[in-house]
């Protein structure tokens, strides 16, 4: 019994996120290092590209998590950082990118399209409500249904 839940405990354990912040890169100040975790949160590393700089083991994810960490102790401000990092590295390296003409149009288009396609077939229903569809019954035809509707 001990044995089971000792095995279902390491593997939860082993579930939770790895965070890849080296000890020797903790800065001494908690308010700081609690900024730069923040500020590594939201930097993608551009190695694996699907985790956090905070999350990766990667080399260039270190060296973004000590940059961060150095801007932080020269006194800018988070968005200052941020805006350095940007300016090197370009908005990919945003894990949630900042609102642009660009993010704009990416995330408007399929909303737009979507309504351009219900509108086009709203107006394409309406023509063809108005339409008759089939053709005219002929004489003998028309006979018949009067025959018909008589009875």
């Amino acid at each position: 019994m001990i044995r089971c839940l000792f095995l279902v405990l390491a593997m939860m354990l082993m579930a939770a996120p790895a965070f890849a912040v080296n000890p020797d890169e903790v800065l001494a100040d908690p308010a700081l290092e609690a900024r730069a975790r923040a500020l590594s949160a939201e930097l993608r590393c551009m190695v694996c590209q699907n985790q956090s700089i905070d999350d990766s083991n990667a080399d260039l994810a270190k060296d973004l998590r000590l940059l961060v960490r150095e801007r932080i102790t020269d006194g800018d401000s988070d968005e200052a950082v941020l805006n350095y990092i940007v300016s090197r590295y370009g908005e990919f390296v945003l894990l949630k990118p900042r609102f642009s003409m660009k993010t704009g149009l990416l995330w408007g288009a399929p909303v737009l399209l979507v309504l351009a396609g219900g509108l086009s077939l709203l107006f394409l229903a309406r023509r063809r409500a108005g339409k008759p569809t089939g053709s005219k019954l002929t004489a003998e035809e028309q006979a018949q249904l009067t025959e018909l509707l008589k009875k």
